[in-house]
C-alpha cells in the first residue's frame, strides 16, 4: 500500500504536518509534486492524487482544501475513486469499512484531529460484509456503465 497526499494552498500546512508525521511512523507516503500558490486550484491536487491512487487498488489517498468538499467532488471524477469528506474518526472508519473509500478529504481541522482521522482510516479494514460489498459493487458497476438496477 502506498499513501498519496495533496493539498491546495489552504491545506498546505496540514499536508506538511501529516506527511512528516506519517513518514516518521513508517508509512510509505508520497506528496503531490504540484506547487502551491495563492492562486492554485483544488481540482489539480485532487486529480493528481486520485490518478495515483487509481493506479493500484491497494493505494490510498488524502486530499485537503479549505473544507474538504470541493476537493472530494473533484477526486470522485477520477474513475475508480471513492473519496469521502470526513470530519471525525467515525466518518473515516465508515468511509473505509462500509463504503470502500480509497481516499478521504478534509479541511479546517486541527493537526492533531487530522492525524487521528488519518490513522483511523489507515487502520480500518476494507469493507468485507456482503451488504457493503454489494453496495460498493453497484457504484463500481454504475461507473463502468454496467449497472442495470434503475
Amino acid at each position: 500500500m502506498k499513501l498519496y497526499i495533496g493539498a491546495d494552498h489552504r491545506g498546505k500546512e496540514l499536508e506538511n504536518y501529516l506527511f512528516q508525521s506519517l513518514k516518521e511512523a513508517g508509512i510509505d507516503i508520497e506528496m503531490t509534486k504540484i506547487p502551491t500558490s495563492d492562486e492554485d486550484d483544488y481540482p489539480d491536487f485532487a486529480f493528481d492524487i486520485a490518478q495515483n491512487v487509481a493506479k493500484n487498488k491497494e493505494n490510498l489517498g488524502i486530499v485537503i482544501c479549505g473544507n474538504g468538499i470541493g476537493i472530494s467532488i473533484a477526486a470522485n471524477k477520477v474513475k475508480g475513486i471513492r473519496c469521502a469528506r470526513v470530519l471525525t474518526e467515525e466518518d473515516a472508519h465508515h468511509a473505509r469499512n462500509h463504503n470502500g473509500a480509497n481516499m478521504i478529504a478534509f479541511g479546517g481541522i486541527s493537526h492533531e484531529e487530522a492525524l487521528k482521522i488519518v490513522k483511523t482510516f489507515l487502520n480500518t479494514k476494507p469493507a468485507s460484509e456482503e451488504r457493503h460489498l454489494r453496495r460498493i459493487k453497484k457504484i463500481i458497476d454504475y461507473e463502468n456503465g454496467a449497472y442495470n438496477g434503475l
